[in-house]
Formats: structure tokens, sequence, C-alpha cells
């Protein structure tokens, strides 16, 4: 199933003792509809508290026959208003939600007004500086490729190889609302990648850094030389390929 979800009031995507989670929400509807039958689902990536989904996809085992527009319309009947499912299929037994992920692609969206902008308060980060396109297009470009991204990654990652590929890391201005909205299409994410790498990009693009730091951090392998984790809010999953050719 392909869905959606506002992050602002779970704790992440994974389920949590004690705590709100987009997975345990789910679980608890599906319990509802198999007449209290435990059932476990799996996400193409867990997304932690605050971050948001346009195109999360989850896979599970349901103990009998429904169809699929039945299994769209009663969980979007049974789960809450901040989740939305968006598509169903009935897949083959061998597929994998998370292990059979090509890539992702995630949007990052900062409001660049001087003053924060209500309505969009909890969907993007607020930064305030003046900030510069070219320089910003010149840094995010030496992130576009294959390479070793520790400097990019929390302290606590559980992945010990770091080397990733990002086919687009890019920025565009919604002319709406104003906000930059930064995308990043890659083969796969680690551990906060996508937020250091926004606090490290936004250094350089109000001149805090000089562009060439980018190329630098990659290659020290070392967080301590990149910038702060800036907040989830800003974050959303877009899209999850399991066609390689699609995705590139």
């Amino acid at each position: 199933m392909k869905l959606a979800y506002d992050g602002t009031n779970f704790s992440g995507f994974q389920v949590q003792p004690n705590k709100r989670t987009v997975q345990g929400e789910i679980e608890k509807a599906l319990s509802k509809m198999s007449k209290e039958e435990f059932i476990r689902i799996k996400g193409a990536g867990r997304t932690d508290a605050g971050v948001h989904a346009r195109g999360q996809i989850i896979h599970f085992d349901y103990p009998r026959y429904i169809p699929e527009d039945g299994m769209l319309r009663a969980l979007n009947a049974l789960g809450p208003e901040d989740i939305v499912f968006l598509e169903s299929d009935i897949v083959d037994h061998t597929f994998h939600s998370q292990y059979l992920a090509k890539g992702k692609m995630y949007h990052y969206r900062v409001d660049n007004h001087s003053l924060k902008d209500p309505f969009t308060r909890f969907y993007a980060h607020h930064h305030p500086f003046d900030i510069d396109l070219k320089r910003t297009q010149k840094a995010l470009a030496f992130l576009e490729g294959t390479h070793d991204f520790t400097s990019f990654a929390s302290a606590h990652s559980d992945k010990e190889d770091k080397t990733r590929t990002i086919y687009e890391a890019s920025v565009a201005i919604d002319e709406k609302t104003e906000e930059w909205i930064f995308t990043f299409r890659g083969n796969g994410f680690l551990y906060n990648m996508i937020r250091i790498i926004m606090g490290t990009i936004l250094q350089v693009a109000d001149g805090r850094r000089p562009v060439e730091d980018i190329k630098k951090i990659l290659e020290a392998k070392d967080r301590t030389t990149a910038g702060p984790t800036v907040e989830a809010k800003g974050l959303c999953m877009m899209e999850v390929y399991y066609d390689e050719d699609a995705f590139k």
C-alpha cells in the first residue's frame, strides 16, 4: 500500500512503547479489521518524529482475501485523519517494501521569509536569512554521484557502509509560498543524512561557509566537520522506487 501522513503528531514511523507512531496506528486499524488478530506491517523507510510522507510504501500479510479497493476503503475508514491510504495492490509473497526498494526521493522545504509563515510552520524549516541561489546550486552539485557520506551521517547510524549514490540534489522556489524546495533522489539515505546535509547547505547558502567546503566535508569522513542537524518537519518522503530504470 502507498500512503501519505502528516508526521507532526507522530513519534516517527516505527512502533515504540507508549508512543503514537504511524506503524502503531496502522496495526491498530488492521487489528480491528481482522477481529483482534495481530498483523505486523513493514515500511520502506522509518521516518523520524515530525517527518512527513506523501509516498511511503508498506506491506503486510492479511489472513484472508479482501479486494484491493476494499482494503483501501477499510483502512481509510478505520485509520486516523493524519494518515491517508492512496493505493492498494495485492502482490507476490516475495515482495518486501524495504529490501526491494531501489531508491527514494525526499523533499526538504525551507521557509525563507523574515517572519515565520504560520501556515507552513509544521512543514517547513524557518531560515530567515538571505540565501543565494547560485551558491546553493553549486554546493548541491558536489553531493551528486557516489560518495562516502560518513560526514553527513548521525553518530547513531547503524550502517557500517556509508557509501551512497545521489542522482539528484537540486532546489526550486515555490512561487506561491516562496518556499525553497530541495529535492534529493538517491539509492539510499543514512540516518539523519538529509537533515545534516541541509544544515550544512544552509550555512553555504547564507555565506557562513564557502561553497568548496562541501567537497572537503565529504573527503573528511568526519561528522564534526559538517553543519547541524536541522528540524525534522521540513522533510517529506515523496516516493519510493522499485524499478531501478524508472528511478534513474
